[in-house]
């Protein structure tokens, strides 16, 4: 009971977010203001400029994304533009509805009618002028846009496969040494030519704010983040089970934070100073997000492979230690490589063929060199890459080893992600040897973001798992439930555009998406959106609950008062279930824009497939429709079908579910209850009758038995006085006279019962009238049973084993088991065979009831049971 009720509230509440984000949206739709016609001579000078620009190639990326930004934006306006006037239009085509279907070819209509219809017409094409427009340069709109980007994919593809000097010939070691020896001067020129330019000027200023910029950075990195990082550990210590871990992942966050703030503050610091000029400074521009990589790796590895908490995917230690190091390791490598690619060298494996100004130091470093200066960075990453990934290769088999997690995907998920991180790290230095050096960095450093994204979505879907635990108050099956599923379901769905951003794509290309998927997918005659998905969602998600609260009440509060039974109250309860869940899809529908009528090829597939493979289903769903409604069989009847015979317990959609006495549950088709014989003990009453035999000895006064029995079964409480119980003679047979009392119970439900209570008065009475109830005796003669206590002590004299040996019967010999020995009557002189000489098969079959069998001494059988005659 108490996990339905929560199972209830879960629903509301999920059914109430649900309805506050659909009226949001609705809000939002309603508030937003009637579109503007756009200027359409000032798009089409736009328009014209743009295809020209495009279609020569004649133009820098900078003014390309420029252009396509402008493009996008006149896409904008021109599809809000196509709902100008579309009230006033629905309104006129409802009335050109109601004047009728227009006259076939040859017919005519009165005038007025044709007049009014021409005006309407008129009145139409004059509406839908703006909106046709709007459409016609929404379409030319969206094919600029296209055409923008395949050029831009052009061009970034052939700057990513573009081949350069490899790094391992000699001219390309020069011109890295020849370059970075540039570079080095024009850091040191900067340097001195800043400090010479505040000689004789007072710097007290800078050097004060200098100063106090680099205290609160040394406070930060020296002493608060040796604190930050003992933190999550000491209060680990502290904090209750259900709470812990969800506190030491937020506490921990300041692994991040404090660092990387404390760079930011140096670099701050040392920019204060006025000595960093135009070489110095993209390096210092860089180094705050190059921290936050490095700590925000530093601190993923330590989450993702703790050594002294539960691990999300349980490595051996050893296992841990390992990528907790190499994981460290790549978020190293990669820093440096944001540092060396952003500001210093090219080939960092984007698409960047115009840098803005001050970006990167003003010296173009030659392909060559940045080859060979790109080459350990890419060979310490692919190393940390490649050793990571053979650590999370092994997350499937530990799994299987320690069971935990086995049947979830996430060590296949990190199993494969390790997988492919081998091979990229194998792959990306060969292309760097070859000269594809662009395209090395553009495969290995997005997977080594991928890996960590991959690492923080696990992560995160620990801590929700924490949270609720916490919320709670329970860990035991925190992890399992719905709601931290559907949120870590939906933290899957958040991270896809992260990876779209690691892999080159660009956030005007995901506004692009978004725009695209709010706009929905035509399905035939059908528009699926994101807006009409919700709208089904959230108008049946309330139709289905408010149309369970409303059975609650009609069984709780309406049909307790009223006379029908509890059968007629369950089938009334379903029949309302049935009809608010079809008129809840159907105003969900509805709600959704989706046009029924659009659905019809569909609802034909749908009956062809019903004709043949899911006749059976429908077959059931009928049957259980007309179960409800006509109740030959009821919830709470005695019932059997075939083999099954129990309490009806439930009559679902497609099955009747049934409680045998055995309390095991029976589920029976419906189409069963219809087609087969039913036998319903209790069907509209629950009387019936009870029938319990007795017979008495030859002899007895059969009146006398009569009136006992008679007595007997008038004396049960729920036996019927009208009809009164009877008292048959109904026979003889080979050992009694046969009587039987047939009684008529109020409740048929406790006729075992009542049935057992006679039994015993019968016994009670008959001993105390002197009748006798006679029973069938059987003796059993063993003819030959001394030899048969002879044959094993003869066999143990003679030390053979032919004592072991099943004998074979003599003429004359009638032994039970078939034993050795001459037929026969046991000499008069020969001893009894004591008891614990008795043959054990014969002691088994006198307790098991085979002294029974057929054969005595007036018939013609030897008495074994088997059927010989003797």
């Amino acid at each position: 009971m108490a996990s339905a009720m929560q199972g209830r509230r879960a629903s509301g509440v999920i059914v109430a977010l649900l309805a506050a984000l659909w009226l949001a949206l609705a809000c939002g739709m309603a508030l937003a203001q009637a579109p503007a016609e756009p200027d359409y001579a000032a798009w089409g000078r736009f328009a014209d400029r743009a295809e020209t620009s495009v279609d020569t190639g004649r133009i820098g990326d900078g003014q390309l994304l420029q252009l396509r930004a402008q493009a996008v934006d006149w896409r904008n306006r021109l599809a809000e533009a196509q709902g100008i006037n579309a009230p006033r239009i629905a309104t006129v085509k409802d009335q050109i509805a109601a004047l009728g279907p227009a006259p076939a070819e040859g017919a005519t209509e009165s005038d007025e009618v044709a007049a009014r219809r021409s005006a309407l017409n008129t009145q139409l094409a004059e509406l839908q002028a703006p909106s046709l427009r709007a459409v016609e340069g929404f379409s030319r709109a969206a094919s600029l846009v296209a055409a923008i980007d395949e050029v831009q994919r052009t061009r970034q593809a052939s700057a990513l496969t573009q081949i350069t000097p490899s790094p391992l010939l000699p001219g390309s070691w020069a011109a890295a040494a020849t370059d970075g020896m540039a570079v080095a001067r024009g850091l040191v020129g900067d340097f001195r030519g800043r400090l010479d330019a505040v000689d004789g000027q007072p710097p007290r200023e800078r050097l004060i704010r200098s100063a106090a910029y680099l205290v609160l950075a040394l406070a930060l990195l020296i002493f608060a983040r040796p604190w930050i990082d003992a933190l999550p550990r000491r209060l680990a210590d502290r904090l209750s089970d259900h709470s812990r871990d969800a506190l030491t992942f937020v506490v921990s966050l300041g692994q991040i934070v404090i660092p990387v703030t404390g760079v930011y503050l140096a670099v701050l610091a040392v920019d204060a100073t006025g000595l960093v000029g135009e070489w110095g400074r993209p390096i210092l521009a860089a180094l705050p997000v190059a921290a936050l990589i490095g700590f925000a790796g530093r601190w993923l590895s330590w989450c993702f492979f703790p050594l002294r908490t539960d691990p999300p995917i349980c490595f051996a230690r050893p296992q841990l230690e390992q990528g907790r190091f190499y994981a460290t390791l790549l978020a190293v490598a990669t820093a440096i490589h944001h540092v060396a690619g952003r500001a210093i060298l090219p080939l960092g494996g984007r698409y960047v063929s115009e840098p803005q100004a001050g970006a990167t130091i003003p010296l173009r470093v030659s392909d060559a060199a940045a080859g060979v200066w790109h080459l350990p960075i890419i060979l310490l990453g692919a190393l940390a890459l490649f050793r990571l990934g053979v650590v999370l290769r092994g997350a499937t088999r530990v799994a299987g080893q320690t069971g935990r997690d086995a049947k979830t995907y996430r060590p296949r998920v990190v199993a494969t992600v390790g997988t492919i991180a081998r091979v990229v790290a194998a792959i990306a230095p060969l292309l760097a040897l070859a000269g594809y050096v662009n395209l090395a960095n553009a495969l290995l450093w997005p997977v080594a973001l991928s890996v960590a994204l991959v690492a923080l979505v696990i992560l995160l879907q620990e801590f929700i798992a924490d949270l609720y635990a916490m919320a709670k108050r329970d860990t035991a099956g925190s992890r399992d439930a719905l709601a931290p599923v559907l949120i870590g379901f939906a933290l899957v769905l958040a991270s896809i555009p992260v990876f779209a951003l690691i892999w080159g794509a660009r956030p005007s290309e995901l506004a692009d998406w978004w725009t695209a998927l709010r706009q929905g997918v035509q399905l035939g005659g059908v528009r699926l959106s994101p807006g009409a998905i919700l709208t089904f969602v959230v108008v049946f998600g309330f139709g289905y609950y408010l149309t369970r609260v409303v059975q609650g009440a009609v069984r709780n509060s309406i049909l307790p008062r009223t006379r029908l039974d509890a059968g007629a109250q369950n089938a009334a309860v379903s029949g309302l279930g049935y009809v608010g869940i079809f008129l809840a899809a159907l105003l969900a529908i509805t709600s959704a824009g989706i046009d029924l009528s659009s659905l019809a090829i569909v609802a034909g597939a749908l009956s062809v497939g019903i004709g043949f493979g899911l006749q059976n289903i429908v077959s059931n769903f009928v049957s259980g429709i007309i179960l409800l409604v006509e109740r030959p069989v009821s919830v709470g009847d005695w019932i059997q079908v075939g083999q099954a015979q129990g309490y009806v317990k439930r009559i679902s959609v497609r099955s009747t579910q049934i409680q045998t006495f055995d309390r095991t549950q029976v589920i029976v088709p419906n189409s069963d209850l219809i087609s087969q014989h039913v036998t319903n003990w209790t069907r509209g009453s629950t009387q019936g009758r009870v029938i319990v035999k007795v017979g008495v000895a030859y002899g007895t006064d059969t009146r006398r038995v009569a009136e006992i029995l008679r007595d007997i079964a008038e004396d049960q409480p729920t036996v019927l006085i009208n009809p009164a119980p009877t008292v048959a003679f109904v026979g003889f047979s080979p050992d009694s006279m046969d009587f039987e009392i047939r009684a008529i119970l109020s409740d048929i439900n406790g006729g075992i019962g009542v049935q057992t209570e006679m039994r015993h008065q019968i016994i009670e009475r008959f001993a105390a009238e002197g009748i006798q109830i006679p029973f069938a005796t059987r003796d059993v003669r063993i003819m030959n049973a001394g030899q048969m206590a002879l044959v094993p002590a003869a066999a143990g004299a003679a030390g053979t084993g032919a004592a072991g040996t099943p004998g074979t019967a003599q003429d004359g010999a009638g032994g039970t088991d078939g034993g050795t020995g001459t037929g026969g009557p046991r000499p008069p002189n020969r001893p009894a065979i004591p008891a614990e000489a008795e043959d054990p098969r014969i002691t088994r079959a006198a307790s098991s009831g085979l002294e029974d069998a057929a054969g005595s001494q007036d018939s013609g059988d030897d008495g074994d049971g088997d059927g010989e005659t003797r």
